[in-house]
């Protein structure tokens, strides 16, 4: 095995629908919470593409909250109604800003695709990337490594008849 093969992804984690009727994206190693991005992925199959574009904008703003159901230990409440179900969440910007690169991106597919401006997210996934170190420079002694985040991000879309 050659070492460009294990650096980045190269293959999709689902086998959706002929490729003439679907829209692919995605990222690799994209400097960006693994946790975060799960709760992303979870959050937004099945949905439209320019509503959550539209909701991801809000959580940026910080009318809304991405809420986190598996990783919510230690997460305050937010005041107001629960959404889907919890009422802890956060405001991820970093990872908020990097997906919606990421939905744009598949929207512009879609259109060299020549699908309609009517696209579904009907997977999205997020696995854990090439770990990247440095080091804290303190001390008399080397310092401490400090390990960075790096997360794979996929998104397939496609369009539904209205």
């Amino acid at each position: 095995m050659m070492v460009s093969e294990i650096m980045s992804k190269k293959n999709y984690q689902a086998d959706v629908g002929k490729d003439s009727k679907i829209a692919k994206a995605r990222m690799t190693n994209a400097n960006i919470s693994l946790k975060y991005s799960t709760e992303i992925c979870n959050q937004i199959k099945g949905l439209n593409v320019d509503k959550v574009i539209d909701w991801m904008n809000r959580i940026i703003n910080h009318e809304e909250y991405l809420p986190l159901k598996m990783y919510n230990k230690k997460v305050a409440h937010r005041k107001g109604d629960a959404k889907n179900g919890s009422k802890s969440g956060r405001f991820p910007q970093k990872t908020i800003s990097e997906f919606i690169k990421l939905l744009e991106l598949v929207k512009s597919n879609a259109d060299f695709k020549g699908l309609d401006e009517n696209l579904t997210i009907i997977h999205a996934f997020a696995s854990k990337g090439v770990s990247r170190y440095s080091h804290q420079s303190k001390g008399k002694i080397g310092g401490k490594a400090r390990r960075k985040n790096a997360t794979h991000i996929e998104v397939i879309v496609s369009e539904v008849k209205a």
